[in-house]
């Protein structure tokens, strides 16, 4: 049997809608209940560890983007959450099932833009509270934690893409 007709006589893992949808209200809803609890339990600026000489917990109010970018601008980014929010959805609603990891993808980044959307929606700021201890990283929260994982299964994905069509 050639290389080629064993690797097509593998299963295709793929994502129905539906798991699709379920794993980014898995993520808002842990998103959300996480930052609730955080602006509940945590006093801003103030470090706790919690994973000690990994990770602490230091609160901050985040009116910018990534790494700081856009700061002050709350109203353009939860304008471009809610676009960014629809267009996925549409993208989503359009297959009723994807490859695996486009489906990860597409579950973490609605699930991430929505978490963050909400903060910038109703507080007009995004709340903040997970800090890396061994490197100069900004504070992040886990929409963002999806949103780049969000990437990261978008890189798999087109990744194993470009290699089944270089074989094909």
């Amino acid at each position: 049997m050639s290389r080629k007709q064993a690797d097509s006589s593998r299963p295709v893992l793929t994502m129905r809608r539906g798991i699709v949808v379920a794993l980014s209200v898995f993520m808002v809803v842990l998103d959300q209940l996480s930052k609730h609890w955080a602006r509940n339990s945590l006093v801003q600026g103030e470090a706790i560890p919690f994973v000690p000489g990994l990770l602490q917990l230091t609160l901050v109010r985040n009116t910018g983007a990534a790494f700081s970018l856009f700061r002050d601008s709350s109203t353009l980014l939860g304008g471009l959450s809610l676009v960014v929010a629809i267009g996925v959805s549409v993208w989503v609603w359009r297959e009723p099932r994807r490859g695996l990891w486009m489906g990860l993808a597409l579950g973490f980044l609605l699930g991430g833009t929505i978490g963050n959307g909400i903060d910038r929606w109703r507080l007009g700021h995004v709340t903040d509270f997970l800090e890396l201890v061994p490197i100069q990283f900004p504070i992040f929260n886990w929409a963002d934690v999806a949103i780049n994982l969000a990437v990261l299964c978008f890189v798999i994905d087109a990744f194993g893409n470009r290699h089944e069509q270089s074989e094909g």
